[in-house]
């Protein structure tokens, strides 16, 4: 049932009113108590009228809401709460009231190494505390992929920092491909995460090309408050609009790919798209699908191909084909001969 801001100003008002156990209140009472509190939230005049007040009673005694508030009648015309403790503020959740809490506060751990929840801490401290008391802790029944163990999640809070307040850094990175670090001096734009892993995405001051920094190679993360932060306007979905991942090359046009998907993995493809541009060609007499999306060709794309090893097979382009080719057989040679098992 959905409540409007005014009737949410009535069940409270009523409720203070009923907790009120010095004063008798009648039916206009109620009225002219509802009508001076919607006055000083809405600041105009807005006569309540007693059907309605009627009404509110009537579903604050309900459970329709989950009050079921012990609202009595006395002396034939006054109202009063028959448990002096009642009030609607502290009424127990229901079951389905813990489920969704419970969920939606697993989900909002996720996101924990961000200072925009800190000023949720508390509340969410007190919910946990609310559902641990009534729910006796028991286990989540959703599960969302988190590798906590992964380097740089501790800069997240500290980079999305920077980029709110547009502060230029000097990052000590080091790629894999790397012997020793280095220092760049970047100017941040962007956090983005693809396939449980964390992104810095931004420029040099020297360049206008975006360079995107594995979270879990920065080294370390200083300031340079000297340089002017230089922005950029980015659009993050136009940028990644025809990107599988986060690998962008400037300069590359989308290119069509077409792939065969075998019978037993086809409705995989169908049902969760590799992109948004994907569309089914044709449907074969065996059961396989082909389909063709346009996007750049990245080493995450291949990676997703590759996934689906023999089931999958590149139609198009040529040189992506070959590419997918070449890597299978390669893996397959690992195979071919049999070695001693070391480990």
């Amino acid at each position: 049932m959905a409540i409007t801001k005014n009737a949410l100003i009535r069940y409270k008002t009523i409720d203070k009113c009923l907790q009120n156990r010095y004063r008798k209140w009648a039916l206009k009472d109620l009225m002219q108590a509802c009508s001076d509190a919607l006055y000083e939230f809405e600041g105009r005049d807005i006569n309540v009228s007693k059907r309605t007040i009627q009404l509110d009673i009537q579903l604050l005694r309900s459970d329709k809401l989950g009050y079921s508030a012990p609202i009595e009648v006395y002396d034939r015309k006054y109202y009063r709460y028959s448990d002096f403790n009642y009030t609607i503020t502290d009424i127990p959740l229901t079951e389905n009231d813990m489920n969704v809490l419970t969920e939606t506060m697993n989900m909002l751990k996720q996101f924990q190494d961000f200072s925009l929840l800190q000023e949720f801490k508390g509340i969410i401290n007190k919910l946990e505390d609310k559902i641990f008391t009534e729910k006796n802790n028991k286990p989540a029944i959703i599960h969302l992929d988190k590798n906590t163990d992964l380097k740089g999640l501790e800069l997240l809070d500290e980079l999305y920092q920077a980029i709110l307040k547009k502060v230029v850094l000097k990052i000590m990175y080091q790629s894999f491909k790397a012997q020793c670090p280095s220092e760049i001096i970047f100017h941040p734009h962007l956090l983005k995460e693809f396939n449980n892993r964390w992104f810095l995405v931004g420029r040099k001051t020297e360049s206008s090309r975006v360079l995107t920094f594995a979270l879990d190679r920065i080294l370390g993360v200083d300031y340079d408050f000297e340089t002017e932060y230089i922005p950029i306007g980015f659009n993050a979905d136009s940028y990644y609009e025809n990107t599988i991942g986060v690998t962008v090359f400037d300069q590359q046009k989308p290119q069509e790919l077409i792939f065969k998907v075998d019978k037993k993995n086809a409705p995989y493809i169908v049902t969760k798209p590799f992109h948004t541009t994907q569309e089914l060609v044709k449907e074969h007499p065996d059961g396989s699908i082909t389909f063709s999306i346009e996007v750049h060709h990245n080493y995450e794309l291949e990676r997703l191909l590759l996934g689906f090893g023999e089931s999958l097979e590149v139609l198009a382009p040529r040189l992506l084909r070959r590419n997918v080719k070449r890597k299978l057989e390669k893996a397959a040679g690992l195979y071919y001969k049999e070695k001693p098992l070391k480990i």
